[in-house]
């Protein structure tokens, strides 16, 4: 069995998508842009605004599921310039504890949704 997890603090997704799913204990999170869901539109005054606006919109599906960035097991970081690595990796510390953070990649890719500079998904343990 699946649950499908959707919140309206987040952008709602543009495809054939849920936000994020549950299933067998887990919660599966789509890769998040910088969308702000109030205004519908990017955020993309810096990177670290970019980045910050990609985890506040994980968080709120991790709220929305009952769950907090404590629960991520793992992330899935796609950018669009390896340059801005330690740029995107010093906001991304904010929200975790590095002696908890969950494992992750980052990869550099030659184009992202609306072509953003940063887009992450997420796996979370929701037991």
């Amino acid at each position: 069995m699946k649950k499908i997890i959707n919140t309206k603090n987040a952008p709602a997704p543009v495809g054939p998508y849920n936000q994020s799913v549950l299933a067998g204990g887990m919660l599966y999170g789509s890769g998040q842009i910088a969308i702000n869901p109030a205004t519908g539109e990017l955020v993309q005054d810096s990177i670290e605004d970019e980045t910050r606006q990609v985890m506040k919109n994980i968080g709120a599906m991790l709220k929305e599921a009952g769950l907090s960035y404590e629960n991520i097991v793992k992330c899935s970081v796609f950018v669009s310039d390896m340059h801005d690595y330690s740029r995107i990796n010093a906001v991304y510390a904010e929200f975790f504890d590095e002696n908890t953070a969950p494992a992750r990649e980052l990869v550099e890719v030659v184009n992202l949704p609306k072509f953003v500079n940063v887009e992450i998904s997420f796996i979370a343990v929701a037991g």
